[in-house]
């Protein structure tokens, strides 16, 4: 008669083992709060005072800082620049990388081998590994005015004064979104060919059977296919052309003529050789809520699209 008892435990076994998951958040949520909350939060309280840093005394400012941000115009310019980083790292990139990314798959995977498309991908993704600084100094021997190959190239066809590409105010952002552009073609390729993995071959078997051709089975099936990647690389990318930093520090240092600023470099120019901690502080912390509601702008336009198509 006992083996027809039921064991009451077992619900309060399972209870207790699914509260035990939560005991393996407790890394990550503790190297959240080390690595971003705390220093956002003391961001946000250096930004509320005037400091000068070091043993220097702080006054209480208040939102001044902010305020002082509104009027600031080089800020506002630092910021339009962000939006020519949008284009060099998320809008270029990604319509080039879905196009490279189909050419690979549909064709040159067909045509030649899963080898010789693998290769190609590496190919492309190889400046996402250079360090910074080795792609920054590349790049700057490439556009140099004097022995650049650029340059070189121009005074092998008759144009005696190739152009100062990193010191003319009207170039050096272009430059620099050259540069951008090369160094992240090959994220999204990598992404949406990853994504056309999961895509039926059926699907392009009956396509071209149907008489379809490469442009028409672009259209119909690989850019419909991948969308939750193409969101996927929009949000990263944004939000990595938002806090750029690197290059313009290597390249340009914001120069000539403040032309090639952005509000992170605008940010460490403060913090560091303006010694205006508490403005540095404000800006930093501006452009990270900027950033947060850009992401979840995004996010939110996510969920929808994913909701209407289901």
């Amino acid at each position: 008669m006992s083996a027809l008892v039921p064991d009451r435990r077992l619900p309060r076994k399972g209870r207790s083992r699914s509260g035990s998951y939560w005991l393996y958040l407790i890394p990550i949520a503790a190297g959240f709060a080390v690595v971003v909350a705390a220093p956002f939060v003391m961001n946000i309280v250096l930004s509320l005072y005037q400091w000068k840093g070091g043993m220097a005394p702080k006054h209480w400012y208040g939102l001044g800082n902010y305020l002082d941000l509104m009027h600031d115009a080089e800020f506002w310019h630092s910021f339009r620049n962000s939006l020519f980083m949008i284009v060099a790292i998320v809008v270029v990139p990604t319509l080039i990388g879905i196009v490279l990314a189909a050419v690979l798959f549909d064709y040159i995977g067909k045509a030649f081998g899963n080898r010789a498309a693998s290769f190609l991908r590496a190919t492309y993704y190889l400046p996402q590994i250079l360090p910074i600084a080795v792609a920054g100094f590349i790049w700057s021997t490439i556009l140099d005015p004097r022995q650049g190959s650029i340059n070189t190239y121009l005074r092998s066809i008759g144009i005696a004064s190739g152009p100062d590409w990193l010191g003319d105010p009207h170039l050096a952002l272009y430059s620099v979104m050259l540069m951008l552009i090369w160094l992240q073609i090959g994220y999204p390729v990598v992404v949406f060919m990853a994504a056309l993995q999961r895509v039926d071959p059926e699907l392009y078997e009956a396509a071209e059977l149907d008489g379809a051709g490469w442009l028409r089975r672009f259209r119909a099936i690989t850019v419909p296919q991948i969308r939750p990647e193409v969101f996927f690389v929009v949000l990263t990318a944004t939000v990595g052309a938002l806090k750029v930093f690197a290059p313009i520090l290597i390249l340009t240092g914001g120069g000539p003529e403040n032309s090639t600023v952005v509000p992170s470099y605008y940010a460490y120019r403060n913090f560091f050789e303006l010694s205006r901690v508490g403005y540095g502080a404000a800006i930093a912390t501006f452009t990270s809520v900027v950033i947060f509601a850009i992401a979840a702008l995004l996010i939110v336009w996510q969920r929808r699209s994913e909701r209407q198509e289901g």
